[in-house]
């Protein structure tokens, strides 16, 4: 099976993606349309990116000095080449209006089709970042600014980036310290946005400098000081501000006046090496801009406002979600090139001979290590972690899909179901998927530890999306401290009465039914953790082991993808004549009978709130 035969299943077999032409938002579509941008997009990913993975994993972001002493970040041509075609491709805004120039596709059809250049490189990226940063922008933004700086995104003319984390906070957004301050009188009635100067630093800020387009947006997070002069504690102080690298008019037009955002440094990676990643200076006197400022000599950067102040995290949420499905879909993209790598080359390098009744044969020929019982296995694991987690990702897509055009108690129980998904979206790929790039590894044998072949390169990018848009604890305590428990534990609800429902269609084909038995009572075994984990109400112990707990959560909502995905497979193909049928009931027997077992190991410290990890002083270490 080819990755496009795999997504034409899960898109239009398992999720029925046709129906939603039915939908008036989608009513100019049909499975041609689909499948013409899934085609353009297929083909662009093999041409521009997938020939140059290498070449800028080896050719890293470099800086030059400018004769005023700032700095140039230097990108092979490939990357450029790569970004326009992306860009005229439309894919950046493939979900948007027709009326701004979008396509008004599926998200799910969007994801799938980004698929391919997560695949292809995703060091080069596809603009992720940038339809985000737009996306937050049409939601939160005035009339002005989705028309100055969201349209100039989605056309490719500006690229975007988000900035929280700082270098004293990372992922303690409640530290930011990032200040915004009035910029003189009138302020409030700039027609961009009521107008402030920034002044502080922003870390780990991907695509942060570049000269891929005209200017780059960036959406940054700054608290806004009190009467006082004093910042709120918390994150209930922070304000959400455009902050242009290049001002421009109202027009958007370029005023030919540099803002006071200034790239102090690369960051040097372990993956993703061609993707720049940075540490920028906001408003410390690099570029001054006009009169006033911090120090009335113009130090500070010109930001405006986007939605109210001190709503700044809400409105960065709507990008921070959207950036962690398209982290998981990275995730589990670089473990299925990892997967295919170690696939092809398991088929051709023959080692060993089979183990027969007295032993093995010197005197045989050698067979292809793809036929000893280890090799299969290792396969299988990838197998099953990718395209189990690429189904994962469809159908979180689509419910994003069931939540915009849905309509009614439909509309809801989507937007529900998919906070309660969020957490596995992003973090089980960004684990299991990276086990599966450790297992292509595995299988290329001293040949994968080499830069001769790719898939060490697949590994070294991959455990970046571990940290990327939230750790795994930060995950882990979203599940089981908030998403678990909001509306009266209803999201959970609704997900096992999907499971549920699941369990019964497959309890029609015997070669499934025990794999619905088992998914029943891991799912039982989840509820109860769910309820001692939480019996004393005491946080500290509930949240002790949230990150096994959503190891357990995360293997039981796949174990749940794989039964409905295989069960959608026997339904196309019931004696299973196809080798793609073969390859699914193959990868979810895989799944019930080597990986939802571990489940109970993982929930049995949660259920008795252990607390070995949480009390142990730090000189015990």
């Amino acid at each position: 099976m080819t990755l496009r035969t795999t997504i034409d299943f899960l898109l239009h077999d398992w999720l029925n993606t046709s129906a939603l032409t039915e939908r008036e938002r989608f009513v100019d579509h049909s499975r041609e349309t689909f499948d013409a941008v899934l085609d353009t997009c297929e083909r662009i990913a093999r041409e521009k990116y997938a020939p140059f993975n290498r070449l800028v994993d080896v050719e890293e972001p470099r800086t030059v000095t400018e004769p005023d002493g700032s700095l140039r970040v230097v990108l092979p041509a490939a990357t450029l080449e790569a970004h326009k075609a992306y860009a005229a491709s439309g894919m950046l805004s493939a979900a948007q209006d027709f009326e701004v120039g979008g396509m008004q596709l599926p998200y799910s059809v969007e994801a799938a089709a980004n698929a391919f250049f997560a695949c292809a490189s995703v060091s080069i990226g596809s603009g992720m970042l940038t339809t985000g940063n737009a996306n937050l922008l049409m939601t939160h933004g005035t009339a002005l600014q989705k028309e100055v700086f969201a349209k100039n995104e989605f056309s490719g003319r500006f690229s975007g980036t988000m900035c929280l984390s700082e270098p004293q906070a990372g992922s303690s957004l409640s530290d930011v310290a990032t200040r915004a301050m009035p910029d003189g009188e009138g302020f409030e009635a700039d027609p961009l946005g009521g107008r402030y100067r920034l002044k502080g630093n922003k870390m780990w800020i991907s695509s942060g400098e570049h000269e891929l387009t005209d200017n780059i947006i960036h959406l940054v997070l700054a608290k806004i000081p009190d009467a006082d002069g004093k910042l709120v504690p918390g994150t209930r102080g922070i304000s959400l501000f455009i902050v242009p690298k290049k001002l421009v008019d109202t027009q958007g037009a370029l005023t030919g006046v540099r803002n006071d955002v200034a790239l102090a440094g690369l960051n040097h990676k372990l993956g993703w090496r061609g993707t720049t990643n940075t540490l920028l200076n906001f408003g410390e006197g690099t570029f001054p801009v006009g009169q006033g400022g911090y120090d009335g000599k113009g130090s500070g950067a010109v930001g405006y406002l986007v939605g109210q102040p001190g709503k700044g995290l809400q409105c960065m949420f709507h990008m921070m979600n959207e950036a962690r499905i398209g982290v998981g879909i990275a995730a589990t993209m670089l473990g299925m090139a990892g997967y295919y790598a170690s696939l092809d080359y398991a088929r051709n390098r023959p080692q060993g001979r089979p183990m027969g009744v007295g032993g093995k044969d010197a005197s045989q020929p050698q067979v292809a290590i793809i036929e000893h019982a280890d090799v299969k296995r290792m396969l299988l694991a990838q197998k099953s972690y990718c395209e189990g987690a690429l189904a994962l990702e469809l159908y979180c897509a689509r419910l994003v899909d069931e939540h915009h055009t849905a309509g009614g108690a439909t509309a809801d129980d989507a937007r529900l179901l998919l906070e309660v998904l969020t957490p596995i979206a992003k973090s089980w790929p960004s684990e299991w998927c990276l086990e599966a790039n450790s297992l292509a590894i595995q299988i290329h044998g001293g040949y994968g530890y080499t830069r001769d072949f790719p898939v060490e390169q697949y590994w070294r990018d991959n455990r970046l999306n571990m940290i990327h848009e939230g750790t795994h604890g930060i995950q882990a305590t979203d599940l089981l401290g908030r998403k678990v428990l909001m509306e009266e534990g209803r999201g959970l609800k609704l997900l096992a009465a999907r499971m549920t429902t699941s369990i019964a269609h497959a309890a029609l084909f015997p070669a499934l039914a025990v794999h619905g038995a088992a998914l029943a009572q891991a799912l039982q075994q989840v509820a109860v953790a769910t309820q001692k984990a939480w019996a004393t109400g005491n946080p500290t112990e509930a949240l002790a082991n949230a990150v096994p707990y959503m190891q357990a959560f995360g293997h039981t909502v796949l174990a749940w993808i794989w039964l409905d995905v295989a069960t959608k497979a026997l339904e196309h193909d019931p004696a299973q004549s196809s080798p793609a049928t073969q390859g699914r009931m193959g990868a979810a027997r895989f799944f019930f009978h080597y990986e939802l077992p571990k489940i109970a190991a993982w929930l049995s410290v949660v259920e008795s709130r252990d607390t070995t990890c949480a009390a142990l002083p730090d000189h015990a270490f």
